[in-house]
């Protein structure tokens, strides 16, 4: 693949990671802002009224602003860098991971960034709305969600490679199982290894703690099903345009 496809590539994912950004930012405000007011609100009533005494420090960035501007800036622009990241992602994986069209390397490459670095690290270390968890674990609470997204990524290249070095032996199918559950068992090897938290105090309602984490995971969800379909679009009719319409058969004399 030469650098100008790499290049149209990478802006056709650019803008598929746009679209895909709308979708997700449309998810998180119908489904994910109402559990984080709710959320706020618990931990204003438990914090007490101090506010209402002007003893609170003012707010820098208003809660309306980090629902609207705030959460808008934030959601695009990563679905712009997710998109830029896995139009390279489909680059390298185009060709090597079978012999399939543009459509379905870009579905798979989906699959597997919302597989690495979202559904792997969210069973390990789920989402917490505002009022949950420890300010002082939150420093080595984040580095480790962090590395396990590393740790997740590596093992499903791995996994990949694993896969492909097997393919002539086993079969495409039976390789692509054997692969599949060795990346299982890394991962939940990486689960037994690293420690846990549950900072969930005794009075949050868990309906609404599951209703935010299941908000998130469906913003996420979103965000790489709109790019896997609509880059695909785009991927497809870069590398293999329609061909042109045949000339009408001219009538026999």
């Amino acid at each position: 693949m030469n650098i100008l496809s790499v290049r149209a590539l990478l802006v056709r994912g650019m803008l598929a990671g746009l679209a895909a950004g709308v979708a997700a930012l449309l998810v998180a405000h119908f489904l994910g802002e109402p559990r984080v007011d709710a959320a706020i609100a618990l931990e204003e009533h438990a914090a007490g009224a101090h506010h209402d005494h002007g003893g609170g420090e003012e707010e820098l960035v208003s809660r309306t602003m980090q629902a609207t501007g705030g959460l808008a800036t934030g959601v695009l622009v990563f679905g712009v860098a997710v998109g830029g990241v896995a139009a390279i992602a489909f680059c390298v994986a185009r060709g090597r991971i079978g012999r399939h069209g543009p459509r379905a390397t870009a579905a798979f490459v989906a699959l597997g960034g919302l597989i690495a670095l979202h559904v792997v690290p969210f069973l390990k270390y789920p989402a917490n709305p505002p009022a949950v968890g420890d300010g002082d674990t939150i420093g080595r609470r984040t580095a480790l969600f962090f590395l396990l997204v590393l740790l997740s990524v590596l093992l499903a290249v791995g996994a990949v490679i694993l896969g492909r070095r097997l393919a002539p032996r086993l079969g495409n199918g039976d390789a692509a199982v054997t692969a599949g559950a060795a990346f299982l068992l890394a991962v939940t090897l990486a689960y037994v290894f690293l420690p846990s938290y549950n900072e969930v105090g005794p009075d949050f309602p868990g309906q609404l703690l599951w209703q935010f984490r299941l908000a998130t995971l469906a913003v996420q969800a979103t965000l790489w099903a709109v790019f896997g379909l609509v880059f695909g679009v785009l991927a497809e009719r870069l590398l293999a345009p329609a061909a042109p319409p045949r000339p009408a058969a001219t009538a026999a004399a």
